[in-house]
């Protein structure tokens, strides 16, 4: 195994020289580029549980979400891992299954602080632990939070209210008067309260009987949800699922109905998450700008870690958008 000692030999610099360029110090430019050289040359890897014993610095970052079986946290995990990466950092990955006690077990973990900073993703089974979170040793974030955004603790999010928002507006613009929501409720209220608002600038209603709470958060769940409101209205000409997975479940349960998609019942979903491009017909969804959250969130944490004082206790709210896809057309005519 290459040794420091050989890149200081190779580059004609003092071993700590080396050293200061492994551990990110700052160093003359001609000098960092001939440690680069020989490093790269050589094959030379750090030996990083040293420098963590010298340093008190792991160079790793924990990332709570609640599961990886949704695809929105899969992609969000990559997101972050592909944000750490380039700024040489390492990611542990943990899930907290919208579980309080699973996250309070994580964190008790963590507490020999095992980690350089935590980005958590997600609000269910999370609010219990703020407290927790608060007086952590180490620099935590919040990310993709949807509840009432805590005083304590940082938050880079987007406007879930304003998200559903846009998916109304597209109904209505579309000329969507008889409207059903199937939700992951109460996490997603804020989605529905924006439905709701789009619907109320033009004097329409989209009351409780119109929304249907998913008992499992998943493509099941939103077949049975849908099912439902198909069943309660057969007038239904729309479906609002509050994310992309329930959506998958609505399409399936309007084709097994006999009707058609967006023949008879436009879909509209939430995430864009890579599977509702791959459907038929593709999902029209809310867009989450995911690179740009990650980007925000970790970079909040490392400038935490490099000036060893806590994350600026800020709400940063980026803006979705809505993609248009094949899923939403103007409602069937009827005689």
């Amino acid at each position: 195994m290459v040794t420091m000692a050989e890149v200081a030999s190779r580059a004609g610099v003092a071993k700590q020289t080396v050293s200061n360029v492994v551990s990110g110090k700052k160093v003359r430019p001609e000098t960092l580029a001939k440690v680069n050289a020989a490093i790269n040359e050589l094959g030379y890897k750090p030996n990083l549980v040293a420098r963590s014993l010298r340093t008190g610095s792991t160079s790793t970052v924990g990332l709570f979400v609640p599961s990886v079986a949704n695809p929105f946290y899969s992609e969000v995990v990559e997101e972050v891992e592909n944000v750490l990466v380039g700024h040489g950092y390492n990611l542990l990955l943990a899930t907290t299954r919208d579980d309080p006690g699973y996250t309070r077990t994580h964190l008790e973990n963590l507490a020999a602080r095992s980690v350089d900073a935590l980005l958590v993703a997600g609000d269910k089974g999370v609010i219990q632990q703020l407290p927790m979170l608060t007086e952590a040793a180490f620099p935590v974030a919040l990310f993709a939070w949807e509840g009432d955004p805590p005083t304590t603790l940082p938050v880079v999010s987007i406007d879930y209210e304003h998200a559903g928002f846009l998916a109304g507006r597209h109904l209505r613009e579309l000329g969507h008067q008889t409207v059903a929501v199937i939700a992951d409720l109460p996490s997603h209220a804020p989605r529905v309260r924006g439905l709701r608002r789009a619907f109320a600038d033009d004097g329409l209603t989209i009351d409780d009987r119109k929304v249907f709470p998913c008992t499992r958060d998943d493509a099941v769940g939103g077949f049975a949800a849908a099912r439902a409101a198909l069943e309660a209205d057969p007038r239904l000409t729309a479906i609002f699922a509050t994310h992309d997975i329930l959506a998958v479940g609505a399409v399936e349960a309007v084709v097994r109905s006999g009707q058609r998609v967006p023949g008879d019942v436009s879909v509209v979903g939430f995430d864009d998450i890579a599977q509702v491009v791959q459907i038929q017909p593709a999902l029209t969804t809310i867009t989450f700008p995911k690179r740009e959250m990650a980007q925000q969130a970790v970079e909040l944490l490392l400038r935490a870690v490099d000036s060893g004082r806590p994350p600026t206790n800020v709400i940063s709210l980026l803006r979705p958008t809505l993609t248009i896809r094949d899923s939403s057309a103007p409602p069937r005519a009827t005689g």
